[in-house]
């Protein structure tokens, strides 16, 4: 497959590879369901992420009936649980690391008192 960039992909090459036409990539664009980034020449270019973002939305589309709407709920949703799974990344391992410095005999910083295993599962 040719790439446009280093980057990422044309949309032409995007267009064949999934059956899409431009047009349908143009207007997911316009409607803020994709994001593809431009050259300096105003070309899109489709990164890794924005390809697997297009994959999302064809699945959502094609297989399970989605209209566009509801894409972009689910694309938003989506994007709201990794965004706290990532909050809850970092809490996790502000406990874990209060925990271990309370096992080293430091001074905690921990508001309460919590039992580590029954928050984290190896």
């Amino acid at each position: 497959m040719k790439k446009s960039s280093a980057a990422g992909f044309r949309i032409g090459v995007i267009s064949e590879r999934y059956g899409i036409h431009p047009q349908t990539l143009r207007m997911y664009e316009r409607e803020g369901l994709l994001r593809p980034t431009r050259t300096e020449g105003n070309t899109r270019v489709y990164d890794p992420d924005t390809v697997e973002r297009l994959e999302i939305i064809l699945s959502l589309t094609r297989h399970l009936g989605v209209n566009l709407a509801g894409v972009e709920v689910i694309l938003h949703m989506k994007e709201r649980m990794e965004r706290m799974q990532g909050e809850v990344r970092q809490v996790i391992a502000a406990l874990k690391e209060d925990a271990d410095a309370r096992s080293a005999g430091q001074r905690s910083l921990a508001l309460t008192r919590f039992q580590p295993a029954s928050l984290i599962r190896k």
